[in-house]
């Protein structure tokens, strides 16, 4: 199993920015996608971006042109770039990779978009 840490998580305003960041305990190279989940009070777990192995990126129509997702092979980590938060955007948000079928998570990080 990968171990997935998260951070970046926290309350912001609305229109602001946080950067989400998950480091895996191996490297990036041995998965086939990197991807971001959210899941708020109430609702499913939905994918907000993933990305592949050959850098093709995807995003959920609720974050495009907002969110970007990115990785750094040296550091083992992906990212998310989240920008014009909005009160919509509060949720737990959720690492997750996938690799010889199987899929792990990690343990979440809370974002909350509040005045």
């Amino acid at each position: 199993q990968v171990q997935l840490v998260e951070s970046g998580g926290g309350l912001v305003q609305p229109g602001g920015s946080l950067r989400l960041s998950c480091a895996a305990s191996r490297s990036i190279f041995s998965f086939a996608t990197m991807g971001w989940y959210r899941q708020a009070p109430g609702k499913q777990r939905e994918l907000v971006a993933h990305i592949t192995s050959s850098t093709a990126a995807y995003y959920a129509d609720s974050a495009k042109g907002r969110f970007a997702i990115s990785t750094d092979s040296a550091k083992n980590t992906v990212y998310l770039q989240m920008n014009s938060l909005k009160p919509d955007d509060t949720a737990v948000y959720y690492c997750n990779v996938q690799y010889s079928n199987r899929s792990d998570w990690g343990q979440g990080t809370q974002v909350t978009v509040s005045s």
